[in-house]
């Protein structure tokens, strides 16, 4: 999702503003040549930057919950006392002004002094937490963890072993805009290049880690090293399925899981004419939607009757469907791809498809070989308890591996979305640290098509009932995801505040 960076706009909130005027306890404005959003809370008046510190998201548009303010594009929660991001996808902090209160009139003044990304404010650590924390893994939760470790005021050593080439990067751009050419280069990194030396992070790049010796503490990488720990974060991910057909490992046909992945995918669209899509994925139609904004013709193979049914269910399916088709995609549905012979997909139904560049995405699997060979309990994936420890002490998993108790479905789930693995990452790198929190937190993920946004927040693998509030073929709508009368999820395009309020009210159901 492009980012805004618009003129600043609204009544100069230097010169005061009536509280009458604010629509739903907020006032957008400006100050200088800042975009302020001015926010009441309770008896309080707070003045914060008024776009999300993630993708630029309106805050105006946001929900107040106490204290705190949360994105409407993408759930990123906010401190309104600090400007501190609370919660992910967001990590940098908002600025915050000065305000003043003359009757029923308001005034900003200064700017405040900006938070620390990594704050030096934090209460010090206890003498019990750990000397060493190691993370294997350099994805979504493995970065939130090393990140609040610092945040947290952890002052012992850090060390962070990923298999990737790149340091941490925005994962879901790599099939969004980043893919469609609309995001630069720079965008894609969670934190610069010097962060991690700066914080005290050892990253270790393209290291494989062969085992873990929980009876001494120690992780065996590739070539012989270790590392020993106090505290141990298994943030391993999942990988894409391979497609095992004939002709699958030629360079023209891709997976998309790194940086390194979209990378080829762009060089091999550069000089294409008609690209395959194997998989009616969340993925694989925003690899379609990517790959269409470059002018490719897009065909997508997949053996569902309607993509994204068995998530969404058959109207917004239908909807999806009819949506990449406007944008010129073509389907074949209820039929798979069953070699590649040279830039000729053939199809089970006997058609073929000329292709210079294949996408595959059907589906991940999460990474358990280490968890398994240390001998931690597994259940379609590794088992947590409620804090994300592992049935071994002083291991932690987050998450697409993490299986955890999840206080609003009543289940034991796994998720394989970005959001869900931040916020882990966060709650375990507390847990770490001797907070002892429970993970509760919705799941949330976003998904992107064209101009589109869909937002889903809560988990249902089945429901019994669908209820949809306005009309998803016109792009207004709310869909409610139902067993037994309760509501297990919420499906939303453009209703980005309901959807908010649905997590909300999830929430404190679940407490």
């Amino acid at each position: 999702m492009a980012q805004d960076q618009s003129t600043p706009a609204g009544p100069d909130l230097t010169q005061g503003v009536a509280l009458a005027d604010f629509t739903d306890g907020k006032l957008a404005g400006r100050v200088g040549d800042q975009d302020v959003l001015v926010v009441q809370a309770g008896a309080d008046i707070f003045a914060v930057d008024a776009h999300c510190s993630h993708y630029h998201g309106p805050l105006s548009d946001g929900l107040v919950t106490g204290q705190s303010i949360r994105c409407p594009w993408h759930h990123a929660c906010f401190d309104l006392r600090t400007g501190e991001a609370t919660c992910a996808p967001a990590f940098n902090a908002l600025s915050c002004w000065r305000v003043e209160r003359s009757g029923e009139k308001i005034f900003v003044r200064e700017k405040l002094p900006h938070p620390d990304a990594i704050s030096a404010s934090r209460p010090k650590e206890p003498a019990s937490s750990p000397d060493k924390i190691v993370i294997v893994g350099g994805g979504a939760a493995g970065f939130a963890a090393a990140e609040m470790l610092r945040r947290e005021g952890h002052r012992g050593s850090i060390v962070m072993l990923s298999s990737e080439a790149s340091a941490p990067v925005d994962r879901p751009n790599l099939s969004k805009d980043y893919l469609a050419g609309s995001a630069p280069e720079d965008w894609m990194p969670l934190r610069p290049d010097g962060f991690y030396n700066e914080n005290g992070i050892d990253l270790h790049l393209k290291t494989e880690v062969k085992q873990i010796d929980v009876k001494a503490r120690n992780v065996g990488v590739a070539g012989g090293g270790t590392y020993h720990y106090d505290r141990l974060l298994i943030a391993t991910g999942a990988e894409q399925v391979r497609l095992p057909i004939p002709g699958a490992a030629q360079p023209h046909v891709h997976l998309l899981r790194s940086l390194a992945d979209s990378r080829a995918i762009m060089d091999s669209a550069s000089n294409a004419r008609r690209a395959v899509v194997i998989g009616a994925s969340f993925i694989g139609l925003e690899v379609a939607a990517a790959l269409r904004a470059r002018d490719i013709e897009v065909h997508v193979v997949a053996p569902e009757q309607r993509p994204m049914e068995r998530v969404l269910g058959p109207q917004f399916g239908d909807f999806v469907r009819a949506l990449h088709e406007e944008h010129g995609v073509i389907f074949h549905l209820e039929d798979t791809v069953v070699a590649i012979e040279g830039k000729r997909a053939k199809l089970k139904s006997g058609a073929t498809i000329e292709a210079d560049v294949v996408v595959v995405g059907i589906g991940v699997q999460p990474r358990l070989t280490l968890a398994e060979k240390a001998g931690l309990t597994l259940d379609r994936g590794v088992r947590v308890n409620a804090y994300l420890e592992t049935s071994e002490p002083g291991i932690y998993a987050a998450g697409d591996i993490a299986r955890w108790p999840d206080r609003h479905s009543g289940e034991d789930i796994r998720v394989e979305h970005w959001v869900v693995a931040q916020r882990q990452g966060q709650t375990a790198a507390r847990n770490m640290l001797g907070r002892h929190e429970k993970f509760d937190a919705i799941p949330f993920f976003w998904s992107q098509h064209y101009d589109v946004p869909i937002n889903y927040v809560g988990h249902a693998e089945r429901w019994d009932e669908i209820e949809v509030d306005g009309d998803i073929f016109s792009r207004d709508c709310l869909v409610r995801f139902k067993r037994k009368g309760r509501v297990l999820a919420v499906a939303s395009i453009y209703r980005g505040l309901a959807n908010l309020q649905a997590e909300f009210e999830m929430e404190r159901a679940a407490s």
